[in-house]
This record gives structure tokens, sequence and C-alpha cells, in this order.
């Protein structure tokens, strides 16, 4: 049984499209409303691509990022609250939150296309060029 769980994360962390169609579907089997579980399947699986993101800088580059994931998060949020507190002149949490987490995913997405074809690039050239 730990063996099965182990296999689907694996997947769903390396393919974190799979995990975001799996959720948008069940979402939407229990809701039966799609923009609700479009919105709802990309605000469960943003910290899926997060974790994609991580695990492809470690593949491509050998190292370990996830502090520059996190000081660029945290930079994310303090300029989504500033500019949030220049536009309201209040600061409404679950706002802020949402938005950010949103704009998160959307970073987060591009960023796990771009890494994937800069990986798959790199590796065919190297791969081209070594043998």
């Amino acid at each position: 049984m730990t063996a099965i769980f182990s296999s689907i994360l694996t997947v769903v962390f390396t393919l974190p499209f799979i995990g975001s169609i799996l959720v948008y579907l069940l979402i939407k089997l229990m809701t039966k409303n799609k923009r609700k579980s479009i919105h709802k399947a990309l605000d469960y699986t943003t910290i899926l691509y997060i974790i994609a993101v991580h695990f492809l800088i470690i593949t491509i580059s050998g190292k370990s990022l996830s502090w520059l994931i996190i000081l660029f998060m945290i930079l994310i949020a303090t300029v989504f609250v500033v500019v949030h507190w220049k536009v309201k002149q209040e600061i409404i949490i679950i706002k802020v939150a949402k938005g950010f987490w949103r704009f998160n995913f959307i970073i987060f997405f591009l960023a796990y296309i771009t890494l994937t074809l800069y990986g798959l690039i790199y590796r065919a050239l190297t791969f081209t060029f070594v043998s």
C-alpha cells in the first residue's frame, strides 16, 4: 500500500498537470460547476507546481535552490500587500492571499514548462555532443 501511494505521489509531483486534471475532474464531479472547478483545481495544485519546479532545478543544476524559491515567494507576497494597500488603502488578507496564490500558480506553471523544455534540450544536446 505504501509503495502504491509513493508511486502516485511521484507521478503527481513529476507531472503536476496530471494532478491538476485529476483534481479538476474530482471537483467538477462534486460541484457540477466548470468555472468554480477550474479555480479550485488551480488553487489546490499550485503546491504541486512549486515542488515540481524545485525538483526540476535540482535535476538540472544538481543544487537545491529552495531558499531562492521561498525568497521569491516572499518578495511576491510583499509586492502584493504593498500594491493592495496602495490601491485599496487597507489590506484585506483573504483577497491578497488569493491573488498571491493564483499569481504563484501562473509563475510556477510557466517556470515548470520553461525548465522542462530547457532540461530536455540541454540533455538532448549533451547526449548528442558527448556521444
